[in-house]
C-alpha cells in the first residue's frame, strides 16, 4: 500500500473518526433508554425495576453522554490512541453493565442481553476480523453461561429457553460478521477510490506538464517560422546585392529589401517581447471614451480603404485609471484584426460601458464567424489565419487585460457578429 493510501486509511476508517463514535453514543442512549421504558411497562412480567438496574442504566446514560460531550469536544478527528482505548474501553464497560444489569434482573428472558449487540456492532466496524469473532465468541458465551448459571439455580431447565439463546447467539455471529464484511468492503473500495484519485491526479499533473510542453515547443516553433523567413530574404537580398556583376539598379533594390525585411523583422521581435515580457503597468487617470475615439480616428484611413465602416457607441467621460500606452495598444490590436476580418462594406464597432465599477469594451466586426476548430488557439502567440499576420496581436491584447486585472475572451462568435471583449476589474476603474 502506499503511503498516501496508508495515510487516507488512517484518516478515515480504521479508527473512526468522531461523527461515527458519537452515533454509536446516541445508539446506546436510546437502547438504554428504551430498555427502561419496556422493564417498567413490562413489570407485571419482568418484574419492578430494582433500584440496582435502575441506577446501572442511569449511570450508562450518564456516561455516554460525557463520552459524548468529549468527542464533540475534540473537533473532527481523534489520535490513534485515543480512539482505541475509547473502543476498548467502551466494548469492555457494555459487556460488564450487561453482566451486571443480567444478575441484578435475574431472569431467564433477560431484554438486557440486547445490549451485547452495541460492542459487537462497534468491534465489526472499528476492528478486523478477529477481534470481531473474539467479541462475538464473548457475547455468545456470557449469554449461554448465565443461561446455564440461572437453571442450575433454578431447576428445572425449559429446552425452548436454549433453543431461544441459541437462535439469539446465531443472529449476533451472523450480524457481527456480517457488518464487519461490508465495513471492510467499504474500506477497500475507499483505499481503491484513492488511489484512483492518486493514480487521476498524477495524470492531470503530467498532461498539464505536456500541455506546457507543447505550448513551448509551439511558440519556439512560431518565432523560427516567423524569424525564418526575413532573415532568409535579408541573406538572399545582400548575397545578390554583393555579387560581382550585378547592376546598380538591382543592388539597391536588394539593399531596400534586407532593409524592409530587416525592419520586419525589429517589429516582430518587439511585438514577441511585449507579449512575453510586458512592462510593469504605470497607471495613470484616463477618459476611456477619448482613448477609444483616438483608435478609432487612427484606424479609419486604414479601414476606408479596404471599405470598412468605424463606428463608436461610448457613454460620456469614462473614467479610468489604467497604463494608457499599454492599453491603447492591446485595443489597436483588436481593431485591426476586426478591420482585417470584416468584409468590404462591412462595419467595425467599438462600444464601451461601465457598471458597477467594472470597465466592458467590446469590439465587434461583421465578418464571418470564427472556425470552431480554430477557437482554442486564437489566443496563441503565433496562430494566424492571415497571410501576413504574425498570431501576437489578440495574445498581446489579451496580456494587457490580464495584467491590467481583467480578461479578454470571444463573446459572440457567428456569421455576422464577431465580438471580442475585454472587462477590467474593479481595481483598475477610478473611483474619484
Amino acid at each position: 500500500m502506499t503511503t498516501q493510501a496508508a495515510k487516507f486509511e488512517e484518516e478515515i476508517p480504521i479508527y473512526g473518526p468522531v461523527k461515527q463514535k458519537s452515533v454509536f453514543c446516541i445508539i446506546t442512549l436510546i437502547v438504554g433508554v428504551l430498555l427502561l421504558l419496556i422493564h417498567a411497562l413490562f413489570a407485571s412480567i419482568l418484574g419492578e425495576p430494582s433500584v440496582p438496574v435502575i441506577g446501572l442504566l442511569g449511570l450508562m446514560l450518564a456516561l455516554r453522554a460525557l463520552e459524548l460531550l468529549w468527542l464533540r469536544s475534540r473537533g473532527q478527528r481523534l489520535t490513534e490512541r485515543e480512539a482505541r482505548i475509547e473502543s476498548y474501553v467502551s466494548i469492555a464497560f457494555m459487556f460488564v453493565l450487561t453482566a451486571l444489569l443480567t444478575h441484578f434482573t435475574n431472569r431467564d428472558e433477560n431484554p438486557y442481553f440486547v445490549l451485547l449487540a452495541v460492542p459487537i456492532l462497534q468491534c465489526a466496524y472499528m476492528f478486523g476480523l478477529l477481534l470481531t469473532i473474539v467479541t462475538i465468541a464473548a457475547a455468545d458465551t456470557m449469554i449461554l453461561f448465565w443461561i446455564w448459571h440461572f437453571y442450575a439455580l433454578h431447576p428445572p431447565a425449559r429446552p425452548t429457553e436454549y433453543l431461544e439463546i441459541g437462535m439469539l447467539c446465531v443472529v449476533y455471529m451472523l450480524m457481527g460478521l456480517l457488518v464487519w464484511f461490508l465495513v471492510n468492503q467499504l474500506k477497500t473500495n475507499q483505499s481503491r477510490l484513492k488511489n484512483s484519485l492518486d493514480l487521476l491526479q498524477a495524470t492531470r499533473e503530467r498532461l498539464i506538464s505536456e500541455e506546457k510542453l507543447a505550448a513551448v515547443g509551439r511558440l519556439a516553433s512560431g518565432v523560427a517560422h516567423e524569424i525564418r523567413n526575413p532573415v532568409a530574404m535579408i541573406s538572399s537580398s545582400l548575397a545578390t546585392a554583393t555579387y560581382p556583376g550585378t547592376e546598380e539598379s538591382e543592388r539597391e533594390e536588394m539593399f531596400a529589401i534586407a532593409a524592409r525585411e530587416s525592419k520586419r523583422l525589429e517589429s516582430l521581435t518587439a511585438d514577441f517581447l511585449t507579449y512575453a515580457r510586458p512592462s510593469p503597468l504605470r497607471l495613470s487617470p484616463v477618459l476611456m471614451n477619448d482613448q477609444l475615439s483616438y483608435i478609432a480616428a487612427v484606424t479609419r484611413a486604414y479601414a476606408a480603404s479596404r471599405g470598412i465602416t468605424i463606428v463608436s457607441e461610448l457613454e460620456d467621460a469614462l473614467p479610468v485609471e489604467i497604463d494608457a500606452p499599454q492599453m491603447e495598444g492591446a485595443l489597436l490590436n483588436l481593431v485591426l484584426n476586426a478591420v482585417d476580418a470584416a468584409p468590404s462594406g462591412g462595419t467595425v464597432t467599438l462600444n464601451a460601458s461601465l457598471a458597477d465599477n467594472i470597465l466592458s469594451i467590446d469590439v465587434e466586426d461583421s465578418g464571418p464567424a470564427i472556425p470552431e476548430a480554430d477557437l482554442n488557439q486564437i489566443f496563441e502567440p503565433f496562430f494566424t489565419t492571415k497571410p501576413s499576420g504574425t498570431g501576437l496581436g489578440l495574445a498581446i491584447a489579451r496580456s494587457a487585460a490580464i495584467a491590467h486585472g481583467g480578461d479578454l475572451h470571444l463573446s459572440q462568435n457567428r456569421d455576422g457578429c464577431v465580438t471580442f471583449s475585454m472587462k477590467l476589474s474593479r481595481s483598475t476603474v477610478n473611483k474619484d
